[in-house]
C-alpha cells in the first residue's frame, strides 16, 4: 500500500478481565505486553494519564515489544482536566521528564483528552498547543524545566536522536465541534480525535494534522459492545482512504469492558 502507514492496537494492555480470553492462561504478566506487540502494531500507553511514570518502566515497555512497533502516549489528567491547559509548562516538563524519552524510536504521538464539561476556548487551547512540543529534542529541553514532582535522579532530560513528535486531541464538549475549534488545531498541526462513542461524545471527522488519529469506544455500547464484520470492513476502507492521501493512521479499540478490543483489533488488521 502506498502512502500512510496504518496501525491498530487497544487502549492499555493489563486488563485482568482479558487473562485466559487474549491472553492464553498461564501467560505471566511481565508477558502480556510482548504478547500484545505481537499481535497488533500499536498501543496507547493510558497509565501516564493517571500519574507520572518512570524512565525505567518506559524503557522495560520499549524492551518488550519489537522492531517498527510504536506507542502512542496519553498526556496527564492533571494537565487535561485539573489545570485545564492553563499554565501548564511546568506540568509539561514533568511529564515529558518522566521518561517518555526512554521509548526512543518507539515512541509515536501524544494524545491529550479533554473532560466533556471542557469548553471551546480558542485563546486557551491555541496557548497550549503553541507550547507543546514539536520534536524529541524541543521535548528534551522543555523537560529540564521540570520540578520535584520529578527528582532529578529520575529525570530523563535528554533524547537519543531528532525526531518529530505529533499530537492528538480528543475533545468530548460539543462546543469543539466548530470550524472555529477545527481551524485552531489546523493551524497547530494538531490531529483532530476521531472518536466513536455510541452517540455520547462528537464524532467530528476533520483533516487538522499530518495523522488521523481513531479512537473506537464501542458503536452501540461505550467501552462494551464489540464490531461488526460491516462495520470493521467500513472502518478498514476509511484507513486505507486516508493511507493512500499521505496521512499515516492510528486506531485504538478502547471497548474493552467485555474483552472485545484486541480482537477487534486483530479483526480489523487482518482487513488491512
Amino acid at each position: 500500500m502506498g502512502g500512510g502507514q496504518v496501525r491498530v492496537g487497544i487502549s492499555g494492555w493489563r486488563y485482568p478481565a482479558w487473562r485466559g480470553d487474549f491472553y492464553p492462561a498461564g501467560l505471566p504478566q511481565r508477558r502480556e505486553l510482548g504478547y500484545a506487540a505481537e499481535h497488533l502494531t500499536s498501543i496507547e500507553i493510558n497509565g501516564s494519564f493517571y500519574s507520572l511514570q518512570r524512565p525505567t518502566s518506559y524503557a522495560a515497555w520499549r524492551a518488550s515489544v519489537p522492531d517498527g512497533f510504536v506507542f502512542s502516549v496519553k498526556g496527564p489528567r492533571y494537565v487535561t482536566h485539573l489545570k485545564r491547559l492553563k499554565d501548564a509548562e511546568v506540568p509539561l516538563a514533568n511529564f515529558f521528564a518522566s521518561g517518555l524519552l526512554a521509548l526512543g524510536p518507539t515512541l509515536g504521538p501524544i494524545l491529550w483528552q479533554l473532560p466533556e464539561s471542557f469548553r471551546f476556548d480558542a485563546d486557551v487551547l491555541d496557548a497550549f498547543l503553541a507550547g507543546l512540543p514539536r520534536t524529541t529534542t524541543a521535548a528534551a529541553e522543555l523537560s529540564n524545566r521540570h520540578d520535584d514532582k520529578v527528582p532529578d535522579d529520575r529525570a530523563l532530560t535528554t533524547a537519543e536522536e531528532e525526531r518529530p513528535l505529533h499530537h492528538a486531541l480528543e475533545f468530548r464538549s460539543p462546543t469543539f465541534a466548530t470550524p472555529e475549534a477545527t481551524a485552531v488545531l489546523r493551524r497547530h498541526d494538531v490531529a483532530t480525535v476521531l472518536a466513536d462513542t455510541a452517540g455520547r461524545w462528537p464524532k467530528v471527522d476533520e483533516d487538522t494534522g499530518p495523522l488521523r488519529y481513531v479512537r473506537l469506544h464501542g458503536d452501540k455500547e461505550l467501552y462494551a459492545s464489540g464490531y461488526t464484520d460491516r462495520a470493521l470492513d467500513q472502518w478498514a476502507a476509511r484507513c486505507r482512504a486516508w493511507a493512500a492521501s499521505g496521512k499515516n493512521v492510528l486506531v485504538y479499540f478502547d471497548n474493552d469492558m467485555k474483552g472485545y478490543a484486541p480482537h477487534d483489533a486483530m479483526r480489523l488488521i487482518a482487513r488491512l
